[in-house]
């Protein structure tokens, strides 16, 4: 995971990152506090990738990422959905 970009407007963080060793090739990231306010992803499966962030959307960072964290893809090691959560981990500190 790459942070790419992380800036605050407003009391709004935007943070966009570029995943590893998945089909998505960036995850934006709105937070207001702990609180996920928006997430999209670029690439990968549309539809699952629209219904993941419609679910964080008003969670809290650690319970998103707790859900999500170490859920694989296929053959993989690793999916979108744990990309995020290694996202929210990396900012959360």
């Amino acid at each position: 995971m790459k942070i790419i970009n992380d800036t605050f407007s407003c009391g709004v963080r935007t943070v966009v990152a570029q995943p590893e060793g998945v089909c998505s090739q960036a995850i934006e990231l709105k937070l207001f506090g702990d609180e996920i306010l928006d997430v999209a992803f670029y690439g990968g499966c549309n539809g699952n990738l629209k219904g993941i962030a419609a679910l964080a959307k008003g969670h809290k960072i650690s319970d998103v990422q707790q859900r999500l964290l170490g859920i694989t893809c296929g053959n993989k090691m690793t999916s979108c959905p744990d990309q995020f959560a290694q996202l929210l981990k990396a900012i959360g500190k």
